[in-house]
């Protein structure tokens, strides 16, 4: 039996299906059988769709960066940052130590720095070392920038290392202990 259905829109719809379709009756069970193979294959394209805008736009920013227009950059990260994007949560960090169309503010840099780098991004976490190295965005911390460092390190940043060797020589034994300490106990966070 054919349906006519009208919808809210005025576009209408044509339903072809058996009245009191049952799992032994006839053509019912193709039809439905094509539209519960339908649901999952809608389900995982609706997913992928939703997935590749929110990379699309990090490189979007990245690619705006690169040509100098902070304002689109930030305007593509912010979002992502917000949602919790260790990428971009790190390069709106960077933006505002650079300046980069925002005032610098090293305070702001350092909240970024720390939602990254609490999900274990590298960079981020070189970055904080760099900060508590030199006391931008808060006070100088040799122990806290010695954790960062080993942090950074142990998640592949190459340069931390050296940043963590340099800053051994400014430390006593029991900050160095002290920072081991907290690097070894440190967990990171979901976002």
């Amino acid at each position: 039996m054919l349906f006519l259905i009208r919808s809210f829109c005025r576009l209408p719809m044509r339903y072809a299906g058996a009245y009191n379709i049952g799992p032994f009756q006839g053509q019912g069970t193709a039809w439905s059988h094509s539209l519960s193979l339908r649901f999952p294959i809608a389900l995982v394209l609706s997913i992928v769709c939703l997935a590749v805008p929110a990379w699309g736009d990090f490189k979007a920013g990245m690619d705006a960066y690169n040509r100098g227009d902070y304002a689109t950059a930030l305007r593509e990260w912010r979002p992502l940052a917000e949602l919790g994007d260790a990428s971009a949560q790190f390069s709106l960090g960077l933006s505002y130590e650079n300046g980069d169309g925002v005032p610098r503010d090293y305070a702001k840099a350092r909240q970024w720095y720390e939602k990254a780098a609490s999900q274990g991004d590298a960079k981020a976490q070189l970055y904080l070392g760099m900060q508590s190295s030199f006391g931008q965005g808060g006070s100088v911390d040799l122990v806290q920038a010695y954790m960062w460092y080993s942090l950074a390190a142990g998640n592949g940043n190459a340069h931390a290392p050296g940043y963590r060797n340099d800053l051994t020589r400014q430390m006593t034994p029991a900050q160095i202990a002290e920072a081991q300490k907290r690097a070894r106990e440190w967990k990171p966070k979901t976002p």
